[in-house]
């Protein structure tokens, strides 16, 4: 088991008790199950995308749920009338699965679609307007105090 030492960390940030165990779950999860074969990628600002190779399972054979910032994507064949095949090889893996993915505050899944075989699941991070930049004006002089949100508009000019 690798140790990592966080307390850097907690020195200058406050709020990230939850990150020891989320690190040291991850280092315990999935204990080398690398099926079925997936990527993660950054299709821009704030725009992920996870492509999930799910060959031979269709859309109602696969489930996408997400619980308590977890994505869960979940593929069980269905019974095919129990046909008996002979197969000489069989390499194309029909077994059920299970595959999770934890979301960072604020990630929510915007859609999935299911082509050739690969489940793409897109997701947005979207902040809420209180943890957007703010403005704080300076009392000075008896003069009010203002609080201004920074608008995206705003943060263009």
């Amino acid at each position: 088991m690798t140790n990592i030492d966080l307390s850097p960390l907690y020195r200058t940030s406050i709020g990230f008790d939850h990150l020891a165990s989320l690190l040291d779950s991850a280092f315990r999860a999935d204990s080398g199950s690398n099926y079925p074969p997936y990527d993660i990628e950054a299709l821009g600002d704030d725009r992920y995308g996870i492509c999930i190779a799910v060959a031979g399972f269709n859309q109602d054979e696969l489930d996408v749920q997400v619980e308590n910032g977890v994505l869960a994507v979940r593929g069980k064949k269905r019974d095919e009338a129990k046909t008996k095949r002979n197969y000489l090889y069989q390499g194309i893996a029909n077994r059920a699965f299970e595959r999770k993915f934890n979301l960072a505050d604020h990630v929510e899944v915007t859609g999935a679609k299911l082509v050739n075989g690969l489940l793409t699941i897109e997701l947005k991070r979207e902040l809420p307007e209180a943890m957007k930049p703010k403005r704080i004006a300076i009392n000075s002089d008896g003069n009010q105090r203002v609080i201004e949100h920074q608008s995206e508009t705003s943060k263009a000019a």
